[in-house]
């Protein structure tokens, strides 16, 4: 049997719309019943959209009527939901309001651009933006992660001494990942992660003079290399181009309605 995508937030979707619509559902347009309260075509057909990310046309009718049994499924703990007054309870209600939000969100995001699709300029324009932070130059470091900051502080008096970065990193970094391999964090550019402002002020060969604190210990930093930054080609990143100038599209549109809104928060 082919497997379908699981989607709990799909079958979430799929039980908030038995419960809301499907008591009302056109008896010539059902799929299946459950207790007299009809399963439309039209949630069956979103339901295999998501599920199986293609319209219930195009699947196999063993994929059709495995859909159609796991939504039957999902109508009959909604409805013993609803008789156990498991819908009235607040959090329940919650959840189901925030998937409201996020369905009407998503909706009015695909109705919003439907029909603006970005032109050549506008992606271009991205482009250049997106190189701009890419950063001239990508650095290679490695790193020794300790938990405190005097054991990172001993291991830099050890450094200072002499002692060799990768074989210090393979007996004493906490970092899993990389001290087997000396604390060699690969090639990265100056958007990625907090590390960066302290790497763009070593040379290569230099390590941390003071360990750096982060989240997930004390870091001790060197680069070990540096190569010019060669950026992507336009065509190589056209779509995700495409979904950055819909994105800030759309956040523009909604900056807007909020602007407007009469917004009254109580926190």
């Amino acid at each position: 049997m082919t497997r379908l995508k699981p989607l709990l937030s799909i079958a979430a979707v799929a039980m908030l719309a038995a419960c809301a619509q499907n008591k009302n559902a056109d008896v010539s347009d059902v799929v299946a019943t459950v207790d007299g309260h009809g399963i439309s075509r039209n949630t069956y057909e979103q339901y295999a959209q998501g599920v199986a990310g293609k319209p219930a046309a195009d699947l196999k009718e063993e994929e059709r009527k495995q859909l159609l049994t796991s939504l039957v499924r999902a109508e009959v703990i909604a409805s013993q939901a609803e008789r156990d007054g498991i819908a009235a309870l607040d959090e329940t209600r919650a959840a189901m309001d925030l998937s409201r939000l996020q369905i009407l969100q998503r909706a009015s995001q695909q109705a919003y651009l439907k029909n603006r699709q970005p032109s050549e300029e506008e992606l271009h324009a991205e482009y250049d933006i997106q190189v701009a932070l890419l950063g001239k130059t990508e650095y290679r470091a490695s790193q020794i992660l300790l938990d405190t900051e005097d054991a990172a502080k001993k291991v830099i008096a050890r450094l200072k001494a002499g002692a060799n970065f990768a074989e210090l990193a393979k007996s004493e970094s906490k970092d899993a990942s990389t001290r087997d391999k000396g604390g060699d964090l690969d090639w990265f550019t100056t958007s990625d992660g907090p590390l960066v402002a302290v790497v763009k002020g070593l040379k290569k060969g230099e390590f941390t003079q003071e360990p750096v604190k982060t989240q997930y210990g004390w870091h001790i930093i060197k680069v070990t290399d540096t190569r010019d930054v060669t950026p992507p080609t336009f065509d190589s990143v056209k779509e995700r181009l495409v979904q950055l100038v819909q994105q800030k599209k759309f956040q523009a549109y909604v900056d807007g309605l909020q602007s407007k809104a009469k917004i009254d928060t109580k926190l």
